[in-house]
């Protein structure tokens, strides 16, 4: 899933950055791939927080009538989705000396644009979306056991239910306190094992860029 998130970064990033003349070509990949790593790890921090509700919500339109119809602007009020923009803006002023108003334009174009993307094709059922699961997300950012450490439960047959989907059996009778212990503990033993020991996420994301 983390080379789907990339893919759009890519895509948006066309426009945001490549076709960006603020930016130097040389910078186009590392710019893009700090967008990948904060638009990752922001979400691997959510989790690692306890915020796996939070994760469902934005994929649920935050259980708003019309779901996905906020769009864009619904985006931005997400204070997951703010966070993340001005992790990208400080991070492009101090590692590509962008000016505060050169950072902003690419980090709130690029940032929510991905994201929007991201939940759309993740609730889509067309073929072509198959790619983008939430179960495979999730998994992704805690170390890629998503489905055993949380008993089985089924986040992709979720969306469907919330959003008036076709969802299948997403888990039975289980906890979902205990589903949420469960996915924070693994997302905070997965960032501990990349901070220690470096690579995991940061080192795949560059190999996306490359």
């Amino acid at each position: 899933m983390l080379e789907q998130i990339s893919e759009l970064v890519k895509y948006y990033g066309q426009n945001a950055v490549v076709n960006n003349p603020d930016i130097p070509s040389e910078d186009n990949n590392a710019v893009m791939a700090e967008a990948t790593k904060t638009i990752t790890s922001g979400m691997q921090n959510m989790l690692a927080g306890g915020g796996l509700q939070d994760i469902i919500s934005m994929f649920t339109g935050g259980g708003a009538s019309g779901g996905q119809s906020n769009g864009i602007a619904g985006l931005l009020k997400n204070p997951m989705v703010m966070m993340m923009v001005g992790h990208l803006i400080s991070k492009l002023t101090g590692k590509f000396n962008m000016s505060p108003s050169q950072a902003s334009q690419v980090s709130n174009n690029l940032v929510p644009n991905v994201l929007k993307d991201l939940v759309t094709r993740t609730n889509s059922n067309a073929p072509q979306d198959d790619a983008f699961d939430l179960n495979d997300l999730i998994g992704s950012l805690t170390g890629g056991n998503t489905k055993a450490s949380a008993g089985g439960f089924n986040f992709q047959d979720l969306l469907g239910q919330l959003t008036g989907g076709s969802g299948g059996n997403s888990g039975g009778g289980v906890d979902l306190q205990d589903i949420i212990s469960q996915v924070t503990r693994s997302a905070q033993e997965n960032r501990a094992k990349q901070t220690q020991g470096g690579g995991g996420i940061a080192d795949l994301i560059k190999g996306f860029f490359n």
